[in-house]
């Protein structure tokens, strides 16, 4: 039986959303099914056998889509596998230590007895949506800090605790 994974975001500018295909990349590779959906989107998670979740993070929280899936689906996400990471920092902070999740992240995390939280390097670039984006680049202080190595390693990290038996 092959397991199937939703790797499910909530992204503003588009940066996390491609943080959720190079997870799903790998997770395929490896030999699972997995789908990637905006976190608005998704009517339900009962289909899938594991979960990842993640999350732009905007002045200290997660991305409201990534918060409100979590509340929605509460109930089944906590009977599944789940994984959570969150992409944000504007420097290399995030390659060169763990960042803890935010404060409502944690408390998520603690309620449906999530696997693991990794914090990834942001991305805010030329045409970012939203005022305060637009400030930041305008400044000098956006650019792309994914690493996606990291990412890569980690979304193995995840497949190989879904494929050992």
């Amino acid at each position: 039986m092959t397991c199937t994974v939703l790797v499910a975001y909530g992204s503003k500018n588009g940066s996390t959303a491609q943080i959720a295909e190079a997870v799903a990349d790998v997770l395929r590779k490896d030999g699972l099914t997995a789908e990637t959906l905006s976190a608005r989107s998704v009517a339900s998670v009962t289909s899938y056998d594991a979960v990842v979740v993640g999350g732009g993070l905007y002045a200290g929280r997660w991305h409201r889509d990534a918060q409100r899936f979590v509340r929605r689906h509460r109930r089944e996400l906590a009977k599944r596998p789940v994984w959570f990471f969150s992409s944000g920092p504007l420097d290399a902070s995030a390659s060169e230590r763990d960042i803890p999740p935010v404060p409502g992240v944690k408390r998520a995390m603690v309620r449906l007895g999530v696997r693991e939280h990794v914090t990834f390097g942001g991305c805010l670039e030329e045409g970012a949506k939203g005022r305060v984006a637009r400030m930041i680049v305008r400044s000098g202080k956006g650019g792309d800090f994914r690493d996606f190595d990291a990412i890569e390693a980690w979304a193995a990290g995840v497949a190989h605790a879904l494929t050992r038996v």
